[in-house]
C-alpha cells in the first residue's frame, strides 16, 4: 500500500457510476454520501478522502466545455491541498473530458484520474466498485522517490488504465468498453497492478495553471459514399465555423468530388483549418499514401496523425481558444503537447 498521508479529492458529476433504480423502475442520479454505503471498504482506505460533487449531477451526454471548466476549476481550487483526483464521469463521453482535461490542466504534476461504471453502483454485478477502489489505489500510488507513480490525465476502466487522450469508447454492453489503439496501456490491475512505466508522463515542473479557453465552434463532416453538395456544403460554408474536421476513410482518403475540393480549399483560404481525422480507430493519417488522400494534402488539409477524434477534437478547441491561427495553429496541432500524438 501507498503512504496513509495521502490526500486524495473525489469529485462526483454523475452518470451511471452514481445511478440508482427507483420506484419507476428507471435510472436516476443520487447524492455521492450513499456511495459509500455501497462501497464500505471507502471508510477503510488508508488515504484521507474528501468528496464533492456537482450540484446536480449530470449524464454525460449532456457534458459541454463549460462542465470540463467546472472540473478543471474545481482541481484549481484545491491543487496544492491534494496529491490526487478521482473524476466519477458517466462513460459515454469521459474519452472527451479526459482529453480535453489534459489540455487544459498545463503543467499537471499529480494524478487526475477518471473511471466511471457500466452499471449503477447498486446492482449486484456492478463493475462500480473494483473500478472506484482501484482508482483510488492507482491515484495514490507513488514511485521509489514518493512521488505520484501517474502525474497525468489518465482512465481507469475494467483492469486497464488509459491515457486520458488515447482512448475511445467502443463498448456499450461489454465491462472492457475502452480501447487505446495507437498507445500502450499505462497500467494493467490483477492481483498486482503492474505499471508501463516508459510510457507515463513525468511530471511536469512547471507552475500548474488551468488554460480556461475552448472554442467550440467546430464543424464534423463524415466521408460517406453518396454525400451530396446539398447536405455538405451549407455545413462547410456556415459562416460559424472556426475549424472543421474531416473524418475521412483508411489512411486519410476522402472522395475527390470537385465540390468538395472546392469548397474545403476556400475554407482553408479564408483562414479556417481543415482537419483530416481517419474513421478508423487504430493506425494515423498519412495522406500522400493514395491520390485520394494527396489531393486533400495539395490543398492544406492537417493530418491528425494517429490522434483519435476526441484528442483531435479537443485539442483543436484548445488550440484555438488559446487564440492560435495560421501557421501557429498548424505547427502547434502537428505537435505532440500531452502525450496525444506519436512522433
Amino acid at each position: 500500500m501507498t503512504n496513509v498521508q495521502r490526500r486524495i479529492l473525489i469529485l462526483y458529476t454523475g452518470g451511471t457510476i452514481g445511478m440508482i433504480r427507483k420506484d419507476d423502475n428507471a435510472y436516476h442520479p443520487f447524492s455521492f454520501e450513499n456511495l459509500v454505503s455501497f462501497i464500505p471498504e471507502l471508510n477503510d482506505f488508508p488515504f484521507d478522502l474528501k468528496a464533492d460533487s456537482f450540484d446536480e449531477p449530470l449524464d454525460s451526454s449532456n457534458m459541454s466545455p463549460g462542465h470540463w471548466l467546472r472540473i478543471a476549476r474545481r482541481i484549481e481550487k484545491d491543487y496544492s491541498n491534494f496529491d490526487a483526483f478521482l473524476i466519477l464521469h458517466g462513460s459515454d463521453t469521459m474519452a472527451y473530458s479526459s482529453s480535453a482535461l489534459s489540455f487544459m490542466l498545463n503543467n499537471l504534476a499529480k494524478p487526475v484520474i477518471f473511471t466511471g461504471s457500466q452499471l449503477p453502483v447498486g446492482i449486484p454485478r456492478s463493475d462500480a466498485r473494483e473500478n472506484i477502489l482501484t482508482s483510488l489505489e492507482i491515484a495514490a500510488a507513488t514511485n521509489e522517490e514518493g512521488g505520484p507513480m501517474v502525474p497525468e490525465v489518465a482512465v481507469y476502466f475494467e483492469y486497464n488504465l488509459y491515457r486520458g487522450n488515447r482512448l475511445q469508447k467502443v463498448s456499450s454492453q461489454d465491462f472492457e468498453a475502452f480501447r487505446s489503439p495507437n498507445y500502450p496501456l499505462l497500467a494493467e490491475a490483477g492481483v498486482q497492478i503492474k505499471y508501463n512505466r516508459q510510457s507515463i508522463r513525468s511530471a511536469s515542473i512547471g507552475r500548474f495553471e488551468v488554460l480556461p479557453n475552448l472554442e467550440n465552434r467546430i464543424a464534423i463532416l463524415n466521408c460517406f459514399p453518396g454525400m451530396s453538395p446539398e447536405l455538405c456544403l451549407p455545413l462547410i460554408n456556415n459562416p460559424e465555423n472556426r475549424a472543421l474536421i474531416l473524418r475521412t476513410f483508411g489512411s486519410g482518403n476522402a472522395p475527390t468530388h470537385d465540390w468538395l475540393l472546392e469548397a474545403l480549399s476556400e475554407l482553408i483560404q479564408n483562414g479556417v483549418p481543415v482537419i483530416n481525422v481517419s474513421q478508423c480507430s487504430a493506425g494515423e493519417v498519412e495522406m500522400a499514401k493514395y491520390d485520394a488522400g494527396r489531393r486533400y494534402q495539395e490543398i492544406g488539409l492537417l493530418g491528425a496523425g494517429d490522434m483519435l477524434l476526441e484528442a483531435a477534437l479537443t485539442k483543436t478547441m484548445h488550440l484555438l481558444g488559446s487564440g492560435l491561427g495560421g501557421d501557429d495553429f498548424a505547427e502547434a496541432f502537428r505537435s505532440d503537447l500531452r502525450g496525444e500524438l506519436s512522433d
